[in-house]
């Protein structure tokens, strides 16, 4: 049994993923994964419902850790696999002042925390997610604050993996791109086979990615890829470094290759399939759904007329701070959203009357209005009434930063081959046994 550690856990969609969760009231379906600990904090705020519903849909299973994750420090445990969809900060990081040793990352950035918990604790796996822009960041030293991600692992020696995957080229209802990172530690078959390989092959057919995530056996020419070696010095990174990253790559050593790949698009499923499977399952959509058309704004609109004001295409001449009068201009979106089509990314802020949330005609009534909660979680692949437990708003909110569960399923497979694979003395080596750094 593998067992899992979950960080930024928010309502649980690693899990249900790993344990094969189908329906709110299920038990666990896996045999492989055993989440022994996991931890969801939401700051700055005394409630905390996304760790109220993780708590009650995990009831009486495994540890449920409502803290500061800078406060657990320690309290974590041995595990195999670390996973966790962790916040897109700046990275930054600089020398300690007492006698030039040791490196002080950014102050409240989270990914530290994680490393710190790699550094003692030397799980074989770890998997992350987060936005694709943080390949980009910041925009003046691009490249920088994934650098500085590839050269922590590789300082704590682990090779490191990753692939941005848009959802909807793999089958499912969203189109939500996200950076999905895999490191395994250095001593380890799989980490070997990876440094003997030719990156290019491995990242096209052989790697953690490239079965359950097929793409062609030719990348793109439009975007080049490229290979180049991270500077020993963190510090030097954070301070000069900038790099051109794919949404492809493998960092083994400190050496890098990167490159475009094109997925083998299968069929995805439609916004459609899943307002159909909520109504089979919930009913009609309830009034307090539907678009107002009688209340008028302060804008002279109506919300039906706003929304169609706000997600049309415009030109608005704006002055800036220093008093320069320029256009600010705005494509067009759909209006309402096709329900042939997978659904866009969802955002936070869904469920209210802005730009980016989904505005769909109901089937049976013919009238539009916005997407129900449940539907929500059919686009991220969550059983259906699985955020039940807290008001709409938050409901919108945590869907709006969760991940897609059937990406992650594939993952949970993947990781349970490599892990078959791997000598079980090695998996379970005591962190002191495991030599640390790959320079």
């Amino acid at each position: 049994m593998i067992k899992v550690v979950e960080l930024f856990a928010g309502v649980g969609g690693f899990r249900i993923a790993l344990e094969g969760i189908k329906d709110v009231n299920a038990e666990p379906t896996s045999d492989k994964f055993d989440v022994v600990w996991g931890n969801q904090w939401e700051p700055a705020t005394k409630s905390q419902p996304a760790f109220d519903c993780y708590a009650e849909r995990f009831k009486g299973r495994g540890m449920h850790i409502n803290e500061d994750i800078a406060l657990t420090f320690g309290n974590v445990g041995k595990h195999h696999l670390l996973v966790g969809g962790f916040p897109c900060q700046d990275y930054s990081v600089s020398r300690s002042l007492k006698n030039e040793q040791g490196i002080q990352g950014k102050k409240g950035v989270l990914f530290w925390e994680i490393m710190n918990i790699v550094r003692v604790e030397r799980p074989p796996y770890v998997l992350l997610e987060n936005v694709d822009r943080l390949m980009k960041s910041p925009a003046k030293q691009r490249g920088r604050d994934f650098s500085i991600m590839l050269s922590a692992f590789a300082d704590h020696g682990y090779s490191v993996e990753w692939r941005v995957i848009n959802a909807a080229d793999y089958g499912f209802a969203q189109r939500r791109r996200r950076i999905f990172i895999f490191a395994t530690r250095s001593d380890l078959n799989h980490s070997i086979r990876a440094r003997k390989a030719n990156p290019q092959k491995w990242l096209l057919e052989d790697g953690f990615f490239a079965p359950s995530f097929q793409v062609h056996d030719y990348v793109s020419a439009k975007h080049p890829g490229s290979q180049f070696e991270l500077p020993k010095d963190i510090v030097e990174i954070s301070d000069t470094f900038s790099a051109t990253y794919r949404n492809a790559g493998i960092m083994t050593g400190g050496k890098v290759t990167t490159l475009e790949t094109l997925p083998k698009r299968e069929v995805p499923k439609t916004l459609g399939e899943v307002v159909q499977e909520v109504y089979e399952q919930f009913g009609p959509a309830p009034e307090q759904y539907y678009l107002d058309t009688d209340t008028i704004k302060k804008s002279g609109r109506n919300e039906q007329e706003e929304l169609a004001y706000l997600k049309g295409p415009k030109k608005i001449e704006r002055i800036s701070a220093s008093g320069h009068v320029y256009v600010y201009a705005e494509g067009g979106m759909s209006y309402p959203d096709s329900l042939d089509l997978p659904g866009r990314t969802m955002l936070t802020s869904e469920g209210t009357c802005n730009r980016s949330s989904h505005v769909i005609e109901d089937p049976q009534t013919k009238r539009l209005r916005y997407l129900r909660p449940e539907e929500c979680e059919g686009l991220n692949g969550f059983p259906y009434g699985w955020t039940a437990t807290m008001t709409d708003r938050k409901r919108y909110f945590t869907m709006g930063n969760a991940l897609v569960v059937g990406l992650i399923e594939r993952m949970a497979s993947r990781i349970a081959d490599i892990h078959e694979k791997e000598d079980e003395q090695k998996v379970e080596a005591s962190p002191e046994a495991v030599q640390i750094g790959f320079w």
